[in-house]
């Protein structure tokens, strides 16, 4: 019997080293599934919505490389959609198998009839739809390759009647290549640049992601320039660690020290960084950018220098021509600052809250000190970002996995079941607002199904607190954010694993440390101060008058012991705005 177009799918993802496919099966989807079937080394993953299946493959990938997702006709693959946009976002190499109504009935408004190759345009490198058996192995090749090379998301249409037609022979590659290129900036433009370092004294330098692999190089580097090191989230768990020179990050979510730092320098050296928000780059400095995609220079902020290579090749070949810098006032400064800011945010771990309102700075800093040395975190975009920024510590062994760039809610914990999948000897720990993981409450099932000891830390403050946050220092009341919450551990017990409530400032190292060293999953229900506040790094006149403006609009409309739980719960930081 001749092998189906999804017997011969199955063996080219088999051949690309993918090991999973998350989704829900559904009847475009049956023949594919039922090819599934025979490979016990290929996993089917039932989450329970399709989005999850999208994130999971997205974190999938970020940690093996390469990941798969699918979705069956109309709202099966639509559900795709806003998991796709983060992976195509976060560089996640994925293929998405967008099955689809039979090819007979294309165009004619049949039942859950989608334009599939309009649908994932905007979130895919590669987007093509089979026609007939003898198009659709080039194009499972072709969007292997994409997905592979350029990291990002390839579609690959699959209606259901071409699914199970006898297969054809490929007359191209059957193969995908794994392939990397040293990147390097022309000869003169190093030789601009070092000119450029000579001649300022004061050198910042701030990465992203894109230096993630040249960690010693940037320390080395830093070391000759006598300068500090500021990093964006994404770049973080990279350049953090085992590196004396750090002060950092800046941003909405970053400190001071690497603000400071920044405006303070002469020349800003920004490497791999697509940083995007403008109004925390200096304007009055030299800004220098090497990036291995040349669109991103210059898109955020005026260059001195715009030089297209890949960090690691480019910093080694650059400091043959440096000449070493000896002044270390500069660098000694903002170390002297980076301290300051951290004993600041020590403040709030030392005092812990009271009841039903944790500091959420202390319930992050402890699961810090408790996770694994090799812990893969994953944590929900809003005020779960800033705590995990700011007291979750690298060490060049843990990673740190969210929706940094497309900023999605609900992410952690469907970021957390394609890590526990993907690495399953490492510990996962989930770092989830109460608004992100009700949002997709039901991959708790898909956790239990499974049997993954992801550890899931629910900050729980009863609001979206970022959204909160952004109303108060525009100067508005806010406005329905407040969230009725159903109790989690209830919940977790129903799923049939184990809940924890925390709740009192003396529970949060032992609860914490019981859900640790408890086997399987576990669902822990922080209640955090619902009127903590994440200051950015650098406050401005505007956001001093925005928050007073905001809470003036609130007593009047009758919110005084709102008011008055904001000012206490954050007096230290309010101390900070008068200083």
């Amino acid at each position: 019997m001749a092998i189906r177009v999804a017997d011969q799918l199955v063996s080219m993802l088999l051949k690309a080293g993918i090991k999973r496919i998350y989704a829900i099966t559904g009847d475009s989807l049956n023949e594919f599934n039922d090819a599934v079937r025979k490979h016990p080394e290929l996993k089917w993953i039932h989450v329970r919505n399709e989005e999850a299946g999208a994130f999971a493959a997205s974190a999938d990938a970020q940690l093996s490389g390469l990941a798969c997702c699918a979705g069956s006709s109309g709202p099966g693959h639509v559900h795709l959609v806003n998991g796709l946009y983060d992976a195509q976002r976060s560089g996640a190499a994925v293929l998405a198998i967008a099955s689809t109504c039979a090819t007979k009935e294309f165009g004619s408004g049949y039942f859950q009839e989608t334009n599939v190759i309009k649908l994932f345009d905007d979130c895919s490198h590669y987007t093509q739809v089979a026609a007939n058996a003898q198009q659709f192995p080039r194009m499972a090749q072709a969007a292997l390759q994409t997905a592979i090379q350029k990291k990002g998301v390839a579609v690959l249409g699959l209606p259901g009647d071409i699914a199970g037609l006898p297969a054809a022979d490929i007359d191209s590659s059957t193969d995908n290549f794994f392939s990397k290129a040293s990147i390097c900036p022309a000869p003169d433009e190093l030789q601009a640049l070092a000119a450029l370092i000579d001649r300022n004294p004061r050198i910042c330098i701030f990465c992203g992601i894109g230096a993630a692999e040249a960690h010693d190089e940037v320390v080395q580097l830093a070391g000759w320039l006598k300068a500090p090191v500021g990093f964006s989230f994404r770049g973080k768990m990279a350049i953090e660690y085992d590196n004396p020179y750090e002060v950092g990050m800046t941003g909405l979510l970053g400190l001071p020290s690497a603000y400071h730092s920044m405006h303070e320098s002469d020349l800003v050296l920004l490497l791999g960084t697509d940083f995007p928000y403008t109004p925390f780059y200096p304007q009055d400095k030299k800004i220098v950018q090497v990036d291995i995609r040349p669109e991103n220079l210059g898109r955020r902020t005026r260059l001195t220098m715009g030089l297209f290579g890949d960090v690691k090749t480019t910093v080694k070949a650059l400091m043959p021509l440096l000449k070493e810098k000896t002044d270390r006032s500069f660098l000694d400064a903002q170390l002297h600052i980076h301290e300051k800011v951290k004993d600041h945010l020590a403040t709030y771990v030392q005092d812990k809250g009271k009841t039903n309102a944790l500091h959420p700075e202390a319930v992050a800093a402890a699961i810090d000190l408790i996770a694994a040395d090799d812990a893969i975190f994953t944590c929900d975009t809003g005020m779960c970002n800033v705590w995990s920024a700011r007291y979750i510590r690298a060490n060049g062994k843990r990673k740190m996995i969210g929706s940094f760039v497309h900023g999605s809610m609900a992410n952690a914990m469907p970021h957390a079941i394609g890590a526990s999948l993907a690495c399953p000897g490492r510990q996962v720990v989930a770092l989830c607002g109460d608004g992100g993981i009700s949002m997709l409450l039901g991959e708790l099932a898909t956790i239990r199904q499974y049997s993954l000891p992801i550890k899931l830390i629910v900050f729980n403050n009863r609001s979206l607190g970022m959204v909160k946050l952004e109303m108060e220092v525009m100067g508005l009341p806010d406005f329905q954010v407040d969230m009725v919450d159903p109790d989690f551990v209830k919940v977790a017990d129903a799923m049939g694993f184990k809940g924890i409530t925390i709740n009192e400032p003396e529970q949060i190292g032992p609860g914490l440390q019981e859900a640790f060293s408890t086997a399987g999953p576990v669902l822990v229900n922080v209640f955090t101060d619902p009127a903590a506040l994440s200051m950015p790094p650098h406050i401005e006149l505007k956001m001093v008058k925005g928050m007073a403006l905001s809470m003036t609009k609130m007593m009047l409309g009758g919110k005084f012991e709102e008011v008055l739980a904001t000012v206490k719960g954050n007096y230290k930081h309010l101390a900070e705005l008068l200083d």
